[in-house]
C-alpha cells in the first residue's frame, strides 16, 4: 500500500516537530516469510478451514464476534481492515460490534467475566479491543489467552518488549499518545511543563478545554496527569486504593482551574467535543489524541496552523490492544485474523487513516512509512493504576464539575 505523499509530509512535519510516540527497534521478519509461516501454522490456505482442517470452497466461514469501542476514527479504521482480510480468507468473517466512545466500555468486560463465572464461555465475544487498563483487570480473573508465534506468526514482528509489558496477554496492534494542541497562530510559545500550562490556563481564562474524563481519554488524561504530578512517578503503575488519600491535592488544582477553563468550567462530551472548540477558533489550546489531531489536519477539519507539543512530564500514551478472551470457541479463525492485522499491509492502514504509531516494529514497514517517523522520540508515560480510573472520574463529577 503506497502512502499519499501529503500524509507523509504531514507526519513527518508534525511528529518529527511536536508528537513524541513510541520507539522502535530494528529487527523483524519479512511479510512474505511471515505470512508463509502463519498459513504453514494456521492452516490459512484457501481450501483450509482456520484449524487447518480441508473444506469445501462453498463452505460456510467461521464467523467471530469483534467487540470494540472509541471514537469514529477506530471504526472506520476496522471497517476498511476487515473487508480486507475477508477478501483474502474467505473461510473467516469478522462480526464488527461497534460501541462509540463514552457510551461505556466496562460492561464488555463485565460481559465476557459473568459468563465464565456462570459457565458460559466468552458470551459470544471472540476478539476485545481496549487500553492497558482492561489488560490487567482481566489478568485477574485469567480471562484472556496468552499469544505468541505459534499461534500468530506475525507476532515476530512486535518489539519482545511489548509483548512482554503485557504478558503476551494482549497484541499492541497500534499506538497514539495525548499531547497538548494548540492554535499556532494564537499561541507563540506553548508550554513545555505542566507547571507552564496552568499558568497559561489562568492568565488566558476562557481559551483552554478539556473533555469529561469519563467520556474520553484526552481529558482523563489531563485530569489523572493532574492528580498525580505532585506524587510520586512510581504512583502511576499503582492499583492499590489505599493511594486515593493523596489525590487531594491534585483535585483541588482541578477545582481552582474550573474558572479558567471554557465556559466558566464548561467540558465538552468526548475527545471530539474539544476538537471541535479548537477547530472554530473557540478556544486555542486543549489535550487531544496525537493520531485524532493529524487526521483532522489531514482533512481539513482542524487549520494548517493546529500545531502539537508534549509536556514534561508528558500525558499518558502508548498501544491499544487487541485481546482474545480464553473462552472463546472461535480462537482459530481470530489467529488468522490478527496475524493479518499485524502484517505490514495492515499495519500500513493504521499508519495511513489514523495516523497512528503501528504496533509492529518499524523495519518492517514500508520505507516511506520508516522515514516518516525518523528522529521522533519517547515523551509519554504510561499509567497503569487499574480501575482506580473509575474512582477518579466519580470524584471529579463530585468535586469539579459539580462546583
Amino acid at each position: 500500500m503506497l502512502r499519499k505523499k501529503t500524509t507523509v509530509s504531514l507526519l513527518s512535519t508534525a511528529l518529527a516537530s511536536a508528537l513524541i510516540l513510541t520507539g522502535c527497534g530494528s529487527s523483524g521478519t519479512n511479510e512474505s516469510s511471515a505470512n508463509t509461516a502463519a498459513n504453514s501454522a494456521a492452516g490459512t490456505a484457501t481450501n483450509a478451514s482456520p484449524n487447518g482442517a480441508a473444506t469445501n470452497a462453498n463452505a460456510k466461514p467461521v464467523e467471530f464476534n469483534f467487540y470494540f469501542t472509541g471514537s469514529q476514527n477506530v471504526k472506520e479504521l476496522w471497517d476498511t481492515i476487515i473487508p480486507a482480510f475477508e477478501k483474502q480468507s474467505p473461510d473467516v468473517k469478522v462480526n464488527e460490534v461497534y460501541i462509540p466512545s463514552g457510551t461505556g466500555a466496562q460492561p464488555t468486560i463485565d460481559r465476557i467475566l459473568a459468563a465464565k463465572q456462570a459457565g458460559k464461555g466468552s458470551g459470544d465475544i471472540d476478539l476485545y479491543e481496549d487500553g492497558l487498563s482492561v489488560v490487567t483487570q482481566g489478568q485477574k480473573d485469567d480471562l484472556w489467552e496468552t499469544l505468541g508465534t505459534d499461534k500468530i506468526a506475525n507476532l515476530s514482528n512486535v518489539d519482545p518488549q511489548t509483548m512482554k509489558d503485557v504478558s503476551n496477554l494482549a497484541v499492541p496492534y497500534r499506538s497514539s499518545a495525548v499531547v497538548l494542541a494548540y492554535n499556532s497562530d494564537k499561541v507563540k510559545t506553548p508550554p513545555t511543563t505542566l507547571d507552564a500550562l496552568y499558568d497559561w490556563i489562568k492568565g488566558n481564562p476562557g481559551k483552554f478545554a478539556y473533555n469529561d474524563p469519563s467520556t474520553g481519554g484526552a481529558g482523563n488524561s489531563f485530569v489523572v496527569t493532574s492528580i498525580y504530578k505532585s506524587l510520586p512517578e512510581a504512583a502511576i503503575h499503582e492499583s492499590d486504593p489505599s493511594i486515593e488519600k493523596q489525590w487531594d491535592q491534585g483535585f483541588a488544582l482541578l477545582k481552582e482551574l474550573n474558572k479558567s477553563v471554557y465556559g466558566n468550567g464548561i467540558y465538552p462530551k468526548k475527545n471530539q467535543g474539544t476538537l471541535d472548540l479548537l477547530a472554530n477558533g473557540e478556544v486555542d489550546m486543549i489535550p487531544a489524541w496525537s493520531d485524532m489531531v493529524l487526521e483532522q489536519v489531514s482533512k481539513g477539519l482542524l487549520p494548517e496552523t493546529t500545531k502539537m507539543t508534549q509536556l514534561t512530564p508528558g500525558f499518558n500514551g502508548g498501544p491499544t490492544y487487541l485481546l482474545v478472551p480464553k473462552l472463546s470457541e472461535k480462537k482459530d479463525a481470530v489467529y488468522k485474523f490478527l496475524n493479518y492485522v499485524m502484517s505490514p499491509d495492515a499495519q500500513s492502514v493504521v499508519v495511513n487513516k489514523m495516523h497512528g504509531f503501528p504496533g509492529i516494529e518499524l523495519s518492517n514497514m514500508p520505507q516511506d512509512i520508516q522515514d516518516s517517523f525518523k528522529g521522533v522520540a519517547e515523551g509519554f508515560r504510561s499509567f497503569n493504576i487499574g480501575e482506580l480510573g473509575d474512582d477518579i472520574n466519580k470524584r471529579w463529577q463530585s468535586d469539579v464539575a459539580a462546583q
